[in-house]
């Protein structure tokens, strides 16, 4: 006989809601916690399967996999943004990678960041270190750290003495989008690299990289330096950089967007979308979006503002398959990689390559 509470309802009823309303909440309840099953030998592709059926973070990097995925799938043009010290921290190999293989399209970073791949393309390393290391000291030495990575300042200055060089061949009568620089550098260091970086791949593959706040940066002081020097005035049109990357939404067919952490990276390529009305139009917000970040949005700050956030400016497509993954980025970038280059091992020969349109005809069809 089952036990009653004082208001007549049957206990086991109380403590098992679904019995005898399955079909009442099948439309909630519709998809159990897989646990995640350990193995001896597990691919990147099947760890991120296993991620899928399991919940918090883990599932979340599989849905980062599974979204970037059916970009590739997708006709999609996809914009990669980068912040932080990602080359300092080992990830250029896999940004190279995402180039030459065709995962992304269309690259927005710190001029910081492409620095560190003329440093390494020219053969200098970066160093593996404890954060608790005597900083005082290193600044005796004239060793730079970052967290747990340190690079000499000798090094440094001769990365930065070839980018005072390259920028004193460069037209000084007209402004240059940094895409056109970043190409430039690309291409002169391709003879002398010790092996591919980022610009080397992009310049090889005519991938697009824009830094919209390259002044804050060594490239920055180096072009500076080069106008002390000589009055060589190298002039950037950063205004071209919003032209450009604006008429690369409009006229793609569907945008698709990787955040690699946040800041000016993040929202220039979140503009893009928006700023078709320049040229009297509108998009519909990126369709895909994926974003790495430790930020939280209740700061307020861009970088860890949220997707759903962006729907409200019309940066993304209220239809959008999109997903935020709170896992330090080091971390969860070698991952996804990884699972999508064993998943699409032809990627460059399957996907249909979107082609960029850097604004003549936006501009044309503005005029209509």
């Amino acid at each position: 006989m089952s036990e009653s509470t004082p208001n007549g309802h049957n206990m086991h009823s109380m403590h098992h809601p679904m019995h005898g309303a399955h079909g009442v909440h099948e439309s909630i309840l519709h998809t159990h916690v897989d646990p995640f099953t350990v193995q001896e030998k597990i691919s990147a592709a099947e760890l991120m399967h296993g991620l899928a059926g399991t919940s918090f973070q883990a599932r979340n990097l599989a849905s980062a996999s599974r979204i970037w995925k059916r970009m590739l799938e997708d006709e999609v043009t996809i914009f990669l943004g980068i912040a932080g010290a990602m080359v300092p921290a080992g990830m250029r190999n896999i940004i190279r990678y995402l180039i030459e293989n065709r995962m992304v399209d269309v690259i927005v970073t710190t001029g910081a960041n492409m620095f560190h791949d003329v440093y390494e393309t020219l053969g200098k390393p970066h160093w593996q270190t404890r954060p608790d290391t005597d900083d005082v000291e290193l600044g005796r030495r004239r060793i730079n750290r970052f967290y747990d990575v340190l690079a000499p300042e000798t090094d440094f200055a001769d990365a930065e003495e070839f980018v005072v060089s390259f920028a004193q061949t460069l037209e000084h009568d007209r402004p240059y989008s940094t895409r056109e620089y970043f190409e430039a550098v690309g291409k002169a260091l391709i003879p002398m690299a010790h092996e591919d970086g980022i610009l080397t791949a992009a310049a090889k593959n005519g991938v697009p990289i824009y830094s919209p706040a390259i002044g804050d940066s060594v490239h920055g002081l180096a072009i500076a330096t080069g106008r002390v020097r000589s009055g060589h005035r190298l002039m950037f049109d950063v205004i071209g950089d919003v032209l450009e990357t604006s008429s690369i939404a409009l006229n793609s067919k569907r945008t698709g967007v990787i955040y690699i952490g946040g800041g000016t990276p993040k929202n220039f390529i979140q503009q893009a979308e928006v700023a078709a009305y320049i040229y009297n139009r509108e998009c519909p917000g990126h369709k895909y979006g994926v974003q790495v970040t430790m930020d939280q949005p209740q700061w307020g700050g861009l970088s860890g503002c949220t997707f759903e956030e962006a729907q409200s400016w019309r940066k993304i497509a209220p239809d959008a398959d999109f997903v935020t993954v709170n896992v330090e980025a080091t971390v969860a970038l070698p991952l996804i990689v990884s699972a999508l280059a064993e998943e699409r091992p032809d990627n460059r020969s399957q996907r249909i390559l979107p082609e960029l349109d850097f604004g003549d005809s936006a501009r044309e069809k503005a005029a209509l």
